[in-house]
């Protein structure tokens, strides 16, 4: 369908909820989104692309066609945007990473030796299947407790048919698993092993334990000591077990506290698990940054495809932020389990400091997985992508003015590349020729020399920059467009806009479109830093020039000292004190003999110097 024809559909659709299916040419799901009025929210997507975001533009173009499923109400456009979103897993959604299903542990009860692995999904193959769990993580970890507290083997050996053909292996030496590949042990021991680990499974704890307690006793009235120890640390493995257990199944979770952060290249989502008030255990995903999308949508998304699906959850959900659609979320998630799931966004207290670990744990997750140069280059992608580029600005040119009168008319130019400060190509400029301050003028002046120089062949300005931010709003960013437009030069340029509190909110163009960067983290402390570094550089020169002209008056009124002379005497004592404390001897080392001897009856008088 062309982009008229997809218009035309959207303006068809009628003003009652549903879900829209979005596809490419080859009938691929690209996008799933509900809506509480298909027809205003799809029509939206097919008008002035100006307002859209990046992602959106890029989602928009691939479109061929699109489907929709009207509802009853928003809420049952809820469920099947989630269902529809587990099914085709589509690009432009936002996902898990790890969203592979719900696993189940398998038991191959019909070998001689049965062993435990996870797996996706159940099946009929004759094996035994426990769960579904509600995280491949934590499930994972459960299987590896059990194994541990039961020391059941996790090599690769088969048995019955790898007994006795090798040592056993460092599992064995270090109390981890019970050596089964020695011919002394009797296939019985391993088959009452698995026969615990199936109670455990099935949350017969205390059963398990008991048996254990009694052997331990027996072993220690028969004064096998060292059979009552190992019996002693397997019980309170299994204890330990216990809570994890508790959790994997999420069925006596009192809590689960959601946490998120978004970093420059990476974002992680944390779901801590609190069992009876104690920390049990963590969930996380790892995923690429979601940059134009906000906060509250991206936990949204996450929080639904988390939980959809499960039977047993938490009683109740604390949440880092309000979600648009929570009443239909919490609705949904009640009614999986069966009784009331409460969601949560503490903005105080006791559960707001549980909110502020789970942020904590996901800000530690993304440091550990991010470097350095990775931040810096997904920021500078993501800067690229929100002002439109074709690529990635490497080199960014900022420029501010700075002036207290005009004689005391600056500007700085900072270089950042790949999104650090390069210091050696920082430059300043004293605004020439001009009657009173003028920061339009003061602009165009330095912009036009800088750029001469470029084209001029001058080694110290040779280089092009990709972009170029401009301290100040609509009326310095035309400026700066027309003296490249005049010069011939293809260079984006856009205004660093400032809020009450001097902090920039926002770039904009010369057309005075605003590109808004306070919803990017990352993004808005970026282009804060550039801004700042070019204001301070700026004021730094300005302050070095004042003091210059300050300290040269006074020597400007000495005879026969003019400006090379001061400026001679100035470098070779580096203040007009030093000056002043100079004999004729060693004045006589920074200018002639004459004006040595001006200088020094200026400040002594007739007074003869010490020889």
């Amino acid at each position: 369908m062309t982009f008229e024809e997809l218009k035309e559909k959207a303006h068809s659709l009628p003003l009652k909820p549903g879900v829209y299916i979005m596809q490419d040419v080859k009938n691929t799901v690209i996008y799933v989104g509900k809506a509480k009025a298909l027809k205003n929210r799809v029509s939206q997507y097919f008008q002035d692309s100006a307002a859209h975001t990046e992602k959106t533009r890029a989602m928009v173009s691939q479109i061929d066609h699109f489907d929709v499923i009207v509802a009853d109400s928003e809420f049952e456009a809820l469920v099947l945007e989630c269902s529809l979103i587990k099914r085709h897993q589509p690009r432009y959604n936002i996902l898990l990473k790890d969203d592979k299903g719900y696993p189940y542990v398998r038991l191959t009860v019909n070998e001689s030796y049965p062993r435990f692995s996870l797996v996706g999904k159940a099946a009929e193959d004759g094996a035994r299947y426990f769960g579904p769990y509600g995280s491949r993580h934590a499930t994972q970890a459960l299987l590896t407790a059990l194994r541990t507290a039961l020391r059941l083997p996790s090599c690769g050996k088969k048995f019955p048919r790898d007994i006795g053909k090798e040592r056993p292996c460092l599992n064995f030496h270090m109390g981890l698993c019970d050596g089964y590949c020695r011919p002394e042990v009797p296939r019985e021991r391993h088959q009452q092993a698995i026969g615990q680990a199936v109670s455990l499974l099935e949350g017969r704890f205390k059963e398990v334990e008991e048996d254990l307690t009694a052997r331990m006793e027996q072993a220690a009235q028969a004064l096998r000591f060292e059979e009552a120890a190992e019996l002693r640390d397997r019980i309170r493995a299994i204890q330990l077990l216990g809570s994890r257990q508790k959790v994997v199944a999420s069925s006596l979770a009192d809590t689960d506290v959601v946490g998120f952060h978004r970093g420059a290249a990476r974002s992680c989502f944390v779901v801590l698990h609190y069992v009876e008030g104690d920390l049990a255990a963590k969930d996380m995903d790892l995923m690429e940054t979601p940059m134009e999308d906000g906060e509250e949508e991206i936990v949204s998304s996450l929080v639904k495809q988390y939980y959809v699906g499960r039977s047993r959850l938490p009683r109740q959900i604390l949440l880092p932020c309000e979600l648009e659609d929570e009443v239909p979320v919490a609705r949904m998630l009640s009614e999986e389990a069966g009784r009331r799931v409460h969601l949560i966004t503490p903005q105080r207290g006791a559960k707001m400091d549980l909110i502020k670990l789970a942020n904590q744990n996901a800000v530690e997750e993304v440091e550990r997985a991010t470097t350095r140069e990775e931040r810096q280059s997904k920021l500078v992608e993501a800067l690229g992508r929100l002002l439109g580029l074709e690529q990635p600005p490497r080199r960014i040119e900022s420029y501010d003015i700075s002036n207290t009168g005009s004689d005391d008319m600056v500007a700085s130019m900072v270089v950042y590349v790949n999104g650090r400060p390069c210091r050696r190509d920082y430059r300043h400029f004293k605004i020439r020729d001009l009657e009173g301050p003028n920061d339009y003028a003061s602009m165009e002046q330095v912009l036009r020399r800088r750029f001469r120089r470029l084209l001029e062949g001058d080694e110290k300005f040779g280089e092009i920059p990709d972009l170029l931010l401009i301290d100040g709003g609509q009326e310095h960013t035309k400026v700066a467009a027309r003296v490249l437009e005049e010069l011939g030069l293809d260079i984006p340029a856009f205004g660093m806009v400032k809020d009450d509190r001097h902090r920039t909110r926002a770039l904009t163009a010369a057309d005075g479109r605003e590109i808004g960067i306070q919803a990017i983290p990352a993004l808005f402390a970026l282009v804060g830093q550039i801004q700042e570094e070019t204001h301070r550089f700026a004021i730094q020169f300005n302050r070095k020039q004042r003091t210059g002209r300050v300290q040269g008056s006074t020597l400007d009124q000495i005879p026969g000292v003019g400006e090379v002379r001061r400026a001679q005497l100035l470098k070779y004592f580096k203040s007009v004190k030093a000056v002043r404390a100079a004999t004729p001897a060693q004045l006589e080392e920074a200018v002639d003999k004459r004006t040595a001897r001006a200088v020094y009856r200026h400040f002594h008088g007739d007074e003869k110097s010490e020889e």
